[in-house]
């Protein structure tokens, strides 16, 4: 899995169309948990199995007005850090701060699929 960043409205629209699961992650790079969570996603990434699911980050500092942007698409709060797994148009599950994980986004779409 790589990271796609976020960086334009049409990327957004992209994954809201989109028929399959995406993953992205809303990241501050001035917030230490936010900053943890990073390292821990990435490490979590070299150990999932090859799978197709579109990994996307933006950051939350650079790319205020899409990090906005994704909370009204997906209607949800806005925290950082946090995962949501998208689908359809429709976020399935999203969590922040600590309980940010691949594995357990994984997992969940393991149990809607």
């Amino acid at each position: 899995m790589n990271w796609i960043a976020i960086k334009d409205e049409d990327q957004i629209q992209d994954i809201f169309k989109s028929e399959e699961y995406s993953i992205i992650y809303k990241h501050s790079p001035r917030c230490m948990t936010s900053l943890m969570a990073y390292r821990q996603l990435k490490s979590e990434v070299s150990g999932v199995p090859d799978v197709e699911i579109p990994l996307y980050i933006v950051d939350v500092i650079s790319n205020r007005r899409e990090s906005q942007l994704i909370a009204g698409t997906f209607l949800v709060q806005h925290e950082s850090p946090q995962i949501l797994v998208v689908k359809k148009g429709i976020c399935v599950f999203n969590t922040s701060h600590e309980n940010v994980s691949l594995q357990i986004a994984m997992e969940h779409i393991d149990q809607v699929a």
